[in-house]
């Protein structure tokens, strides 16, 4: 039995891989198991790492923190790129609001750490270590001990309040989400709002009653109207038509229109009067609308599959002319956009097409269609990308006024790279397109691997940390700096906003740095709003933590 002590107890990759994989699997079993109704999850991993390490095993120190690195790197890199191509939207519409109750916990945070150092005698180099792993926020504490080190400061007691305060940092917000949730947090605020911006359309049919736009074609209505809409398909009588833009309006035509929800009345206006039926839902059936009327009209959903297309204008495609087809709308993942012209294609989008059958079967053509295709995930993306991310995570920024440069380190280099490509990846023709299977997989993956090596560094010293005449005093100390700000901000967004309980969520786990506790909220909570609002909120929160440690560092200890 020399060959099982060997795997497990001999420092090597081999083992290291053992140990950090039996981790992993013990931590995702127990963290199904429910206590109260309540399971952590895959933030269960972490304990149970703590628990091995204090336990005595040990990992080759290198193969542990490359697992640590690669795990932390991949899940921030496909977490943004995931919710990359709705986060810029999202930051035009509602990204100010959100990050600015994401800087009211980052701000309340930073004051209570820096009150509380007279008040209890700790001092503000270890105060800070406290607050960087009170906030789960290791750039931070490496901005700090870089900070301390230009300054000719001792760095261990911020490297040790720090591992003291983490592992509460992590069950802090997680604690505070779940006391919200169960004694405040109303039950209609647990759906999410549903956003009518101008990244969802909507579909509804007009009769042409205004007699101010008959014998008018649909290029003179559009270029005197400021509203943008598609008319996908004219009942005429017993007849259905592919409208063109010469197609002429004439009194008594029934008109299915795609266009934004609040632009609905005004158009109601335009046209005449809008017939009272949904036609928004995924169930409705096209074709047997269009059966009533004779013709060969066909609605047809065929999927981009076709790389050259990616990025590519759908104006520029002209395929009104030449397939003699109708684009009223486009399906991205959850979201439904209008087929303008301007609009950029991206390989796995979903177009809703009207026209006649053979041109139907000519366009799928054109496009690809090949479902089975979307089921390979590009891989190429992901590893172009974490080069990409790495680089700039370790980029120096100058900043006025400071000696030291700062760094978007191994989390914010990725996550701010993963937005950028998941957001502008196809107009450089980079695909993309992962299944939501497999992005979910690569996330939990890394995120998995992460807080195996994490636990498994801290438990060695943890509990030897705890018992430490100051110890109780700094987890006291590091669990208030994290309860505190998030209870306050929460029950205030929850009392003045009109973000749902999982936007919500996502701006507190953002704002504290802690990928558990979005792990957790992901895991509790339905749909992908607090990844979201996460990722809308992280980079500018880190950032602002790795800025402000450093700040207060200089200012107060000069």
């Amino acid at each position: 039995m020399n060959w099982i002590a060997d795997l497990l107890l001999e420092p090597s990759a081999m083992q290291t891989l053992v140990i950090i994989s039996a981790i992993c699997a013990l931590g995702l079993a127990l963290g199904k198991v429910r206590v109260l109704g309540v399971s952590l999850g895959v933030a269960f991993v972490f304990f149970v790492g703590i628990m091995a390490g204090h336990v005595g095993l040990q990992a080759d120190a290198q193969m542990l923190s490359f697992a640590e690195t690669f795990g932390l790197v991949l899940f921030v890199y496909c977490l943004g790129l995931s919710v990359g191509p709705g986060f810029f939207g999202s930051l035009a519409h509602e990204g100010i609001s959100l990050n600015l109750w994401g800087l009211g916990v980052v701000l309340l945070g930073t004051a209570m750490a820096v009150a509380l150092c007279p008040l209890t005698g700790v001092s503000l180099p270890d105060m800070a270590g406290i607050l960087c792993g009170a906030t789960t926020n290791t750039p931070a504490l490496g901005a700090a001990q870089q900070t301390l080190a230009f300054m000719g400061l001792p760095q261990s007691g911020a490297a040790l309040g720090c591992a003291v305060a983490y592992p509460l940092g992590v069950v802090g917000v997680i604690l505070a989400i779940l006391l919200m949730r169960r004694l405040v947090v109303k039950p209609q605020r647990l759906h999410a709002v549903k956003s009518d911006d101008e990244h969802q359309t909507y579909v509804a049919r007009f009769n042409v009653t205004n007699k101010s736009v008959e014998g008018h074609t649909l290029a003179q209505i559009a270029q005197q109207t400021r509203f943008r809409f598609i008319i996908s398909r004219i009942w005429r009588g017993n007849e259905v038509l592919v409208p063109k833009s010469s197609t002429q309006l004439q009194q008594g035509d029934r008109l299915l229109v795609v266009m934004m929800r609040d632009e609905a009345e005004a158009l109601e206006m335009l046209f005449g009067e809008r017939t009272n039926e949904d036609l928004n839902s995924d169930a409705v059936d096209w074709n047997h609308l269009d059966g009533a009327a004779t013709g060969e009209v066909e609605s047809r959903i065929v999927v981009l599959t076709r790389p050259m297309l990616n990025g590519r204008r759908l104006g520029s495609l002209q395929l009104r002319k030449t397939y003699r087809v109708n684009i009223s709308r486009i399906t991205r993942g959850d979201t439904r956009l209008l087929a303008t012209p301007n609009l950029r294609l991206q390989y796995g989008d979903r177009l809703h097409i009207v026209g006649d059958r053979r041109s139907l079967d000519a366009i799928e053509s054109f496009f690809g269609n090949s479902v089975q295709s979307l089921n390979e995930p590009n891989l190429a993306a992901i590893f172009i990308g974490i080069i990409l991310g790495l680089a700039v995570g370790t980029l120096p920024l100058s900043v006025p006024g400071m000696t030291l440069p700062l760094r978007l380190g191994l989390a914010g280099g990725p996550i701010v790279v993963g937005l950028l490509i998941g957001a502008f990846g196809p107009r450089f023709h980079l695909i993309t397109y992962t299944t939501r299977s497999a992005s979910l997989m690569l996330r939990k993956l890394g995120l998995s691997v992460y807080l195996a090596c994490l636990g498994l560094e801290s438990g060695a010293h943890f509990f030897e940390s705890v018992v430490r005449p100051e110890g109780l005093l700094w987890i006291a100390l590091g669990f208030l700096i994290t309860l505190v700000p998030v209870v306050i901000v929460g029950l205030l967004a929850l009392r003045f906003s009109r973000m749902d309980w999982g936007t919500i969520c996502g701006v507190l786990c953002g704002s504290m740095a802690n990928p558990m506790a979005l792990a957790y909220a992901n895991d509790t909570i339905d749909g992908d709003t607090p990844s979201v609002s996460y990722a809308t909120v992280y980079p500018l929160a880190m950032f602002l933590r790795v800025i402000i440690v450093q700040v207060v560092l200089m200012l107060l200890l000069n």
